[in-house]
């Protein structure tokens, strides 16, 4: 069984829940003008990459509060790869099979990608220290003769 969340983890999943309803709203404001104009694959998918973009530097610096690197940022998109999966299957299966309207389809997607993502992105945004070199400090060296 897992441990609970600590206060951090948990203040952390906070504020990736409120970067994902900024989200949220910045795909809104994409999707719906981009839906009169193109079909609704096309502009779903123009607006998940404007509201990745912003994504990624929201969960830099406000979730994770680590700074945004040009090497994040080119990872970034391989966080979104899931998401991206999740959501697509799901927009074409609520669409397709469900026949749910294709302006709300894709919030209900986007929901059901919500875990994988979070756990994703904190993987390639805050790397464990295992990944990173270490440089543990080991005892002091042992000095042969003379009084310690």
């Amino acid at each position: 069984m897992r441990a609970l969340p600590t206060p951090g983890r948990r203040c952390q999943i906070v504020r990736f829940a409120a970067v994902g309803g900024v989200n949220t709203l910045t795909f809104s404001a994409c999707y719906l003008p981009l839906h009169r104009l193109l079909p609704y694959f096309a502009a779903y998918t123009a607006a998940f990459v404007t509201s990745m973009v912003g994504s990624f530097f929201l969960n830099t610096c406000f979730t994770y509060r680590t700074r945004p690197t040009w090497t994040k940022f080119l990872l970034f998109p391989l966080t979104q790869v899931t998401n991206y999966g999740v959501q697509s299957a799901g927009l074409v299966a609520l669409v397709g099979w469900c026949g749910m309207n294709t302006a709300v389809a894709p919030l209900v997607a986007a929901l059901c990608a919500l875990p994988f993502s979070y756990l994703v992105s904190r993987r390639i945004l805050r790397p464990s220290a295992r990944t990173g070199p270490t440089t543990k400090a080991g005892p002091p060296p042992v000095r042969s003769g003379g009084p310690a």
